[in-house]
């Protein structure tokens, strides 16, 4: 922890220097700070002030919990093209397995699109940025807002929509590892009067994997059109298309020894080069905005889509030492075959007013969501040669690719049918919040929500059904206009899953919960040129299931009883300020401390390793600073990411890291250009730890690429 607090400081202070008074007279002095034209765009901080995750437009410092927000200029920067290019840039996010993160020690996979469930990166697809305009994070428990999810906090993607004045963008990107793409985006007004505006947009990119065989060929397609019905009331329509193809895929990691060091090349691969995993999504969603009156707003969506996806792969089962020498190097494996299908319908509405009673002010937000998914899994399994099955071992240390394949399975799976997994998940919410300005100082909120689910198993045809409350709490002061200092108690809770709900392991059981405490204080000084942001929390999860060991089995079915609970303790401090004008500078740290608090002696819970919890790292630090240099039109960039000692889902260390990034930025006249390096030192390293069977996932070596941009 140390080392990480040292990093930490180091990497503030640029940032605390501006707050000496001399330097802010100075600033305060010198007036607004002009906009400024380097590198073909106007040079902006890496800041939004309002963000809409709180289900109603809203100031940054109005919210009463933990919220970062990561822009389009960010984004582009970054060169970043899926969200796990952004979660360095989050404190208390960390990086699990494919699109799941660690979120305040939290394991987690739900997203939202523009404040509606219903993401189509269905089974381990990772989502894709081309068609996100910014990306909304909201730390902590957030059922009030968003229904059933985990604790962790809450990540929305805001899509990108028409614009009432014509945009265009063209990109070309070459890199190593075979790396070439390219898209392009143009949106403006559709008629002379302005009434119809419309969004096109192309995003193509292939490349090869420093995995052997493995690569990746992403194709994204997105059309948008704006409808002003009137000028109070505009209506929007967009279709989004996913096509997505990864050779040699699906990707698991590389086996590793107890104290964290991997026994292969991070190059190999347990996949064979006819394995694959492939993603097509088709998304529809419609979007409404009313000016209902001056004081009165309506905002409505609806959101449908349907995901199919189709993996054949080689799945790790575990090392072996063949030949006796002390050395494990070879790995058995097993052929999954999976086809997955997810169907899902979304709509919400929001009604928000302002109101006064005397001298207080009201902004009320009253709500209601329902949501809808079917999924679909059919699934098959060759076992291992160990377990009489056809499938060959691979070598960890001498491997020879394409000795067998999909096609070589065939016979045994002529008498085997798929296993059918099926279910349809239904939740309906209602929801109420007051935020009363008592003064100009003074701001309480308060919201309570009501969410009813049914969970089915269409297979047997059993259903189960509950309901739980939800609320959320915050009290805000402002000592000044650009500070606000807050304290919140917000809540969520979790269905339990079909499968649990036997009646012959106790169920049905009541939902897991979350509850959390959290304080901070925000800033925005200088006109909004610094905004440091600090949060405590602490985060109670009950009711997780454990085997009950006092009870004996009922029809060969283990007892279950709700006494599991954890405990998540941390801070967070994010920074992100203008230090020049042509010098921006951004930093995030997180402390966390996730424990097992009430459990089974004996026994584990979910996702944690003895009373601690997997790839849940104690710190992490992140910062991203740029530079302009006008004289040569040129920006240069500087990034890094330290994450500390984890623990994998069976126990093994997971070392820590620290990499770095850069990127130059220039200026050629007829187009823009931005040379970008990922890992710069070209640091071995793990991301996450997985299982002993499946080893840890490796973090990219050295990557590079060239883009070329044309913005008009």
């Amino acid at each position: 922890m140390r080392s990480a607090l040292r990093m930490a400081g180091a990497a503030l202070v640029p940032a605390l220097m501006l707050l000496t008074p001399a330097q802010a007279q100075e600033a305060a002095d010198a007036g607004p700070v002009e906009e400024i034209i380097i590198t073909g765009r106007a040079q902006r901080l890496y800041r939004v002030e309002e963000t809409s995750i709180g289900k109603m437009p809203a100031n940054v410092l109005d919210i009463p919990q933990a919220v970062q927000v990561i822009n389009q200029e960010l984004i582009s920067d970054l060169g970043a093209r899926n969200v796990i290019d952004l979660y360095r840039n989050i404190s208390g996010v960390s990086y699990f397995t494919y699109g799941g993160v660690t979120f305040r020690g939290f394991r987690q996979e739900q997203n939202y699109y523009d404040g509606m469930r219903g993401d189509p990166f269905i089974g381990f697809a990772v989502p894709q940025l081309f068609n996100i305009e910014r990306v909304e994070v909201l730390k902590g428990p957030a059922g009030m807002l968003y229904g059933p999810a985990a604790p962790g906090g809450t990540i929305n993607y805001v899509t990108k929509g028409p614009t009432e004045d014509f945009q265009g963008d063209v990109r070309l990107t070459l890199g190593n590892f075979d790396r070439i793409g390219g898209s392009a985006q143009l949106s403006g007004p559709a008629d002379a009067e302005g009434r119809f505006t419309y969004r096109v947009g192309a995003f193509y990119e292939k490349m090869d994997s420093f995995r052997t065989g493995a690569g990746s060929d992403t194709k994204v397609g997105d059309a948008s059109l704006g409808i002003k019905v009137t000028d109070d009331v505009k209506l929007t329509l967009q279709a989004i298309r996913f096509d997505q193809a990864l050779p040699a895929n699906r990707l698991r990691g590389i086996p590793a020894s107890d104290d964290g060091v991997y026994l292969g090349s991070i190059r190999w691969n347990h996949n064979e080069p006819t394995d694959f995993s492939k993603l097509t999504s088709n998304v529809l969603q419609a979007k409404l905005d009313a000016r209902l009156t001056d004081r009165i707003r309506l905002d409505a969506g609806i959101r449908w889509f349907k995901s199919k996806e189709q993996q054949n792969y080689h799945e790790p089962r575990g090392t072996y030492d063949s030949d006796g020498d002390g050395v494990l190097d070879m790995v058995r494996r097993e052929f999954r075959d999976q086809r997955r299908e997810g169907d899902a319908l979304a709509l919400a509405a929001n009604l928000i007013g302002d109101a006064e009673t005397g001298s207080i002010r009201h902004r009320i937000l009253f709500g209601a969501d329902w949501y809808r998914e079917d999924s679909l899994l059919l699934s098959r399994i060759a076992p291992t040669r160990a377990s009489r099955g056809p499938v060959p071992d691979a070598s960890l240390t001498n491997r020879v690719y394409g000795l067998t394949s999909a096609a070589d399975y065939a016979s045994y799976f002529a008498t085997r049918p798929y296993t059918r997994t099926d279910t349809r998940a239904e939740r309906e919410g209602v929801y109420l919040q007051d935020q009363i300005s008592l003064t100009e100082q003074w701001d309480v909120v308060a919201g309570l929500r009501y969410d009813h689910f049914t969970d089915t198993n269409r297979v047997n045809d059993t259903d189960y059904a509950d309901g739980d409350y939800s609320w959320r709490a915050g009290l805000i002061y402002k000592p000044v206009e650009d500070v606000s200092v807050y304290a919140s108690w917000s809540t969520s809770f979790e269905p339990q899953s079909v499968a649990n709900q036997d009646g012959s392991a106790g169920g049905p059981f009541d939902p897991v919960t979350g509850e959390q405490v959290e304080a901070g204080v925000k800033t925005a000084l200088l006109g909004g040129r610094i905004q440091a942001n600090a949060a405590v929390y602490r985060i109670v999860r009950e009711n997780m299931l454990q085997t009950d060991t006092t009870r004996p089995p009922v029809n060969g079915v283990n007892p279950l009883a709700p006494i599991g609970e954890v405990t998540s303790k941390g801070f967070e401090l994010d920074l992100s300020t203008d230090i020049t004008p042509d010098w921006v500078f951004t930093a995030n740290y997180g402390y966390n401390d996730t424990r097992i608090t009430g459990s089974v002696p004996g026994q584990s819970l979910t996702n944690a390793v003895g009373d601690r919890f997997a790839n849940a790292p104690r710190n992490k630090v992140g910062f991203w600073t740029r530079y302009q240099v006008q004289e040569i039109n040129t920006a240069f960039a500087f990034g890094g990411e330290y994450v500390s000692r984890r623990l994998s889902l069976s126990g093994q260390t997971v070392k820590p890291y620290t990499i770095f990034d850069a990127s130059i930025i220039t200026d050629l006249g007829f187009a823009e250009a931005m040379f970008r390096v990922k890992n710069i030192f070209d640091k071995e390293y793990a991301a996450s730890g997985f299982t002993v069977h499946n080893g840890h996932f490796p973090g990219e070596p050295r990557t590079w690429f060239i883009e070329l941009r044309k913005q008009f």
